[in-house]
């Protein structure tokens, strides 16, 4: 049996004919042609209800995740939206406090145009996530862990528990952590997703997002017509792209883990650092719980605080180097942000904060550009 390193490497093994590419070709049609008695015998219709191109990335998701079906969508936030524009009107959801700000804020939105119904939790506080469960009944609970940009992280399994005792279904967004680390299906969460734009794609050049699903309920039917009504589709050679980022995902995801652990652990003692989040410190408080869920690394994502307040952390960030002061996260070169300033008004996130994304460069490169911003 193949491994799953070498099922993203090869994708589905297939070559094309007639000339045996061992790189999938692209598949640019729109639309499919009809047999003379209306039938289609290429199984496809029109390519926003699913394109050929998406067959390949979808299929090594759905293993890589350990699902039964996935979806690609036009980006992380279409992947998340269709599954909530998938509930019923006025369905409860509960999210946690630290999330995607761009999704928190469409949340806030859908909940204050009364589509919704919406409470949050503290992520890492099962007591307080139970409270929450218990006060209303819940159609959907979210989850996201490590959680952007504080990383704080949530008890996958303890929360699935949680949330079927409820009669929730549980999503996951698993962004940071890539089905590398962690795979929540196996969890017991009901549907997992990736912003693809980030390590999935890993490269810089891709929006994109995805779905897996453990199983084929009602509700991932009506996600499944949500991306086909909504138009949330993503073009043929991005999903191409897509796809040709996956196939080093292991090596870039795992380059990046040994990366940000050698960062955190030397910052942790940094005069000019308060404190450095990274789940993959002993000092994390949710360290044990990552250590439990996840493995082979704690991801690439860690933030530092400052001691002398937000003035300083602007002054690294625009001192920095090698590090690239960009929006996004998970690509091969490494990103630095002041992100409570992207966020702008009502951020949780504190202003002392600079988020990075480690990349794949050697890490006596990044340390040395830390330390230098660091000293100015």
């Amino acid at each position: 049996m193949r491994s799953l390193e070498t099922l993203t490497v090869h994708g589905l093994g297939q070559v094309a004919e007639p000339y045996r590419d061992i790189v999938p070709p692209i598949h640019l049609a729109t639309t499919f042609e009809r047999a003379a008695d209306g039938s289609y015998p290429g199984g496809r219709l029109y390519a926003r209800d699913g394109s050929p191109a998406y067959i390949e990335a979808e299929e090594v998701l759905r293993q890589l995740e350990g699902g039964t079906q996935a979806l690609l969508f036009a980006s992380g936030h279409a992947a998340a939206t269709a599954v909530l524009q998938a509930l019923d009107a006025g369905e409860r959801v509960v999210a946690p406090h630290s999330m995607y700000w761009a999704l928190r804020k469409w949340l806030l939105d859908r909940a204050e145009h009364g589509h919704i119904q919406l409470a949050f939790y503290d992520n890492a506080d099962l007591d307080g996530l139970r409270a929450q469960l218990a006060a209303a009944p819940t159609r959907l609970l979210w989850i996201e862990t490590p959680a952007n940009p504080t990383w704080e992280v949530t008890d996958i399994r303890a929360a699935v528990a949680l949330a079927r005792e409820h009669g929730a279904m549980t999503v996951v967004d698993s962004t940071v952590a890539t089905p590398v680390l962690c795979q929540p299906l196996a969890l017991g969460a009901d549907i997992v997703m990736h912003s693809a734009t980030k390590y999935l794609n890993g490269h810089s050049d891709v929006v994109a997002g995805a779905l897996a699903t453990r199983e084929d309920s009602p509700l991932w039917q009506r996600i499944r017509a949500m991306r086909n009504l909504g138009g949330g589709i993503l073009g043929p050679f991005e999903a191409w792209l897509l796809l040709r980022g996956m196939r080093t995902l292991h090596l870039r995801v795992r380059a990046a883990c040994a990366n940000a652990l050698r960062l955190a652990t030397e910052l942790e003692a940094h005069p000019a650092i308060s404190q450095v989040l990274y789940p993959g410190l002993p000092s994390h408080p949710g360290h044990a719980v990552a250590a439990a869920q996840m493995s082979g690394g704690f991801g690439g994502m860690l933030s530092i605080r400052l001691k002398d307040g937000e003035a300083k952390a602007r002054d690294v960030a625009a001192r920095v180097q090698v590090f690239k002061r960009a929006t996004s996260l998970g690509s091969v070169e490494s990103l630095i942000e002041h992100r409570a300033s992207v966020e702008g008004e009502g951020t949780r996130c504190p202003p002392d904060l600079l988020r990075l994304s480690v990349g794949i460069e050697p890490a006596d490169d990044l340390l040395a550009d830390l330390r230098q911003a660091l000293a100015g």
